[in-house]
């Protein structure tokens, strides 16, 4: 089972670095900011999660992946070094996703797309994108409180403090920021592996 300290059978200073991207509803921005990112890291790695009513399954075939109008299309697209597909119940999720996980234990970094997956994985970043209308779906409000960055031209009620907020317009910016944070997150994680 994921947790805040293990991914899969990985310990949090032996797996990849994740960065969880969640938002308040569809459209919103979700896959764009993944891209964006992905084209920072090349080679990272990227899950993109969805929420099925009644089976789990981790899909690898790039046949798939690849088709026209798919966000794991625009994934490979933008440089990911492999891309995993994970369709599942949330009541399965929990055993679904690190299974998709461990397959990409190998890189250095993984993006996770979808609020219900970055719950579960509890990512090194949990970037939350409530777009340009700044409407938050229901259920969508515990990864609000987990966000260490939101983006919204909007202020959000239940926004941590801690939380470095962004402007839709201040994309590039954030970016900066998401790199700046990986950099000093994955020291802090090496020293503290010493």
């Amino acid at each position: 089972m994921c947790n805040s300290e293990k991914s899969g059978c990985l310990s949090r200073e032996m797996r990849p670095f994740i960065i969880g991207i969640a938002g308040g509803g569809s459209g919103v921005g979700k896959t764009t900011v993944a891209c964006r990112i992905l084209e920072q890291f090349p080679s990272w790695g990227a899950i993109k999660y969805t929420k099925t009513p009644v089976y789990g399954s981790v899909t690898d075939d790039l046949k798939v992946l690849s088709e026209k109008g798919k966000d794991t299309k625009r994934f490979l697209d933008a440089g990911a070094g492999r891309v995993l597909w994970v369709r599942s119940p949330f009541h399965e999720l929990s055993e679904v996703l690190p299974m998709a996980f461990e397959m990409l234990s190998h890189l250095e970094g993984v993006i996770v797309e979808g609020n219900s997956a970055v719950e579960v994985l509890r990512p090194d970043i949990v970037i939350f994108i409530a777009g340009h209308e700044g409407k938050i779906k229901q259920g969508a409000e515990s990864v609000l409180r987990m966000a260490d960055i939101v983006v919204s031209d909007r202020g959000l009620p239940g926004v941590h403090q801690r939380a470095r907020k962004f402007r839709m317009d201040e994309i590039g910016t954030m970016l900066e920021f998401v790199a700046a944070t990986v950099r000093d997150k994955k020291t802090a994680r090496g020293q503290a592996g010493e």
